[in-house]
């Protein structure tokens, strides 16, 4: 076990010095193994893994590879090719961004929502997600609502894969459409739409493992970081019934912004804190 514990210690000095959180060593040696996190701390546990994998070497080094690439920021989640949101485990890499815990509370507006709606609407809650990327959000709506029906609509052919893959492995009753929101869905309507547009201004810097790994097809709005948002706002407007909700995610900076692209065509415009507590989507009611 002290084998252990130097690599790993010699795993989170190299992390840290390439400004990454230590914790994260202990997420790929876990992955390596095939255990979960807190399985490395039970010896029994560690131990019998251990012996039933064999050849030590061959861990060492694939785990010293994964160490080399995290410290080069790649994002943890392409290494292991899961990322966690609300009860699922999401497929996730190259060409599609890393679904956000900072989208776990609109999820939760969006299903209580879906819970008023079924006291007062037979049949299902139509609910169309714009710019589904792996659809964490769609999926997480359609296991926990069962009586909505969801349409992801995505753009990028590279996300669209990830996508194709997450429906098929977690829930086959969400519907794929690929197309561009400006035109996507001619003559539909629907109850909800939730969004999570590319938002940010063109020249902001961000963090290495996003702006070095992650699509930028899905992070940049334009110039303002607007520019793309008032799209998914001018489809949802399109999209809705009169009375229905939209729920789009933002900067936390944008707040007014989005209020007044959404005042011409919505009511009942509502902004929204994060998990963080910091105001990063709006809700709006479509006239």
């Amino acid at each position: 076990m002290s084998e252990i514990k130097s690599l790993l210690r010699s795993a989170k000095e190299r992390l840290a010095a390439s400004d990454i959180q230590e914790i994260d060593a202990e997420h790929l040696f876990a992955y390596v193994l095939g255990i979960s996190r807190m399985d490395l701390h039970n010896s029994v546990k560690l131990d019998a893994t251990l012996k039933s994998l064999g050849d030590f070497g061959v861990i060492e080094d694939t785990f010293a590879k994964l160490i080399s690439r995290r410290a080069s920021h790649e994002p943890l989640q392409y290494l292991t090719g899961v990322a966690y949101f609300r009860h699922l485990e999401i497929e996730v890499g190259p060409g599609v961004l890393v679904p956000r815990p900072e989208s776990e509370l609109l999820v939760d507006a969006v299903l209580t929502h879906i819970a008023n709606l079924e006291q007062t609407v037979d049949g299902e809650i139509s609910v169309i997600d714009l710019g589904s990327g792996s659809g964490a959000l769609a999926l997480a709506i359609a296991t926990e609502a069962p009586r909505s029906r969801v349409i992801a609509v995505e753009k990028s052919e590279e996300a669209i894969t990830w996508l194709k893959k997450n429906v098929a492995k977690i829930s086959e009753n969400v519907r794929v459409v690929a197309g561009d929101v400006a035109d996507v869905l001619p003559g539909v309507k629907c109850d909800i739409v939730i969004a999570n547009p590319p938002y940010i201004p063109d020249q902001q810097t961000l963090p290495r493992d996003v702006a070095e790994h992650e699509p930028h097809i899905a992070l940049f709005g334009g110039a303002t970081g607007l520019e793309l948002p008032k799209l998914f706002i001018d489809a949802a407007a399109r999209l809705l019934k009169r009375g229905g909700v939209l729920a789009i995610e933002h900067t936390e900076e944008q707040g007014a912004a989005i209020d007044a692209l959404l005042s011409r065509e919505f009511i009942d415009i509502a902004l929204h804190q994060d998990l963080t507590g910091r105001p990063r989507w709006t809700s709006a009611v479509r006239k």
